[in-house]
């Protein structure tokens, strides 16, 4: 049984991002794709815009000094352009560290990503995470 081409879309943006691969990551975004991070840090909110999409992408890299990364558990299609991703992603920040289950909702029209919804297992842990750009972070 093959997978859903949304599926595949899916998983060619997490090897993407974990490669560090912005320039394939931004082939498979929209060029109006809008990121909604919850919470109450400074990456929370709504990222609208392709570039504006891979720029929280490098932050999360930037802040963590190369140490965030995702591990992909699952991925779900509905056949209709929604795909649900579950991972856990980890990473430090100063003396701070984290492991946390998240999942993505993804809307994808025309083979591209235009949507993505990310949930987590605890917002609160987050914002403390996130909580403030460390010196030097790029932030």
């Amino acid at each position: 049984m093959s997978e859903h081409p949304d599926c595949a879309l899916v998983r060619r943006g997490y090897e993407a991002f974990g490669k560090g691969d912005m320039e394939t990551m931004s082939t498979l975004l929209t060029a109006d794709v809008i990121h909604h991070v919850p919470g109450g840090n400074p990456l929370s909110g709504h990222h609208k815009g392709r570039e504006n999409v891979l720029d929280l992408f490098r932050r999360l890299s930037e802040e963590t000094n190369g140490t965030f990364q995702v591990h992909l558990e699952s991925v779900l299609a509905d056949g209709r352009g929604h795909v649900m991703s579950f991972h856990t992603a980890r990473g430090d920040r100063g003396d701070r560290g984290i492991e946390i289950r998240q999942g993505l909702f993804f809307t994808i029209i025309g083979d591209k990503i235009t949507d993505i919804d990310q949930c987590t297992a605890d917002i609160d842990e987050e914002d403390i995470f996130w909580g403030s750009v460390l010196p030097g972070a790029g932030g």
